[in-house]
């Protein structure tokens, strides 16, 4: 009876590493580092630049520029939600390749404050 527990957790082992050996873990999708994302800026990016972003087909994309056009500039990435066709879901998959303002912008520093 000794002997059957040994064996036992053996085979099990044996078992475990055949399955790791065949089913290895899946590989992640590593871009390489010169290519990042591209930002669309929202109140410049035109039709075709909107339908580049997963889930925005042209017609929507026109419907975003549309609404731009009538309403003003966005003041905030968030308010893309108010377009038909953009609900929370869809907004949160295409907000890392959104932002607001330009490259120039960013690079400013903050204006200094009187004191």
């Amino acid at each position: 009876m000794r002997i059957w527990i040994p064996l036992t957790v053996l085979g099990i082992l044996a078992a475990v590493l055949i399955f790791a050996k065949e089913n290895p873990p899946p590989k992640r999708e590593e871009k390489p580092a010169g290519e990042a994302k591209r930002l669309i800026d929202v109140n410049k990016a035109s039709a075709e630049e909107f339908a580049q972003l997963p889930g925005i087909g042209p017609t929507l994309a026109e419907r975003i520029v549309t609404f731009r056009k009538r309403h003003g500039p966005f003041r905030r990435v968030e308010d893309l939600l108010a377009i038909e066709g953009i609900g929370y879901g869809k907004w949160k998959a295409i907000r890392p390749q959104l932002r607001l303002g330009t490259s120039d912008d960013e690079s400013k520093p903050p204006p200094a404050t009187e004191k």
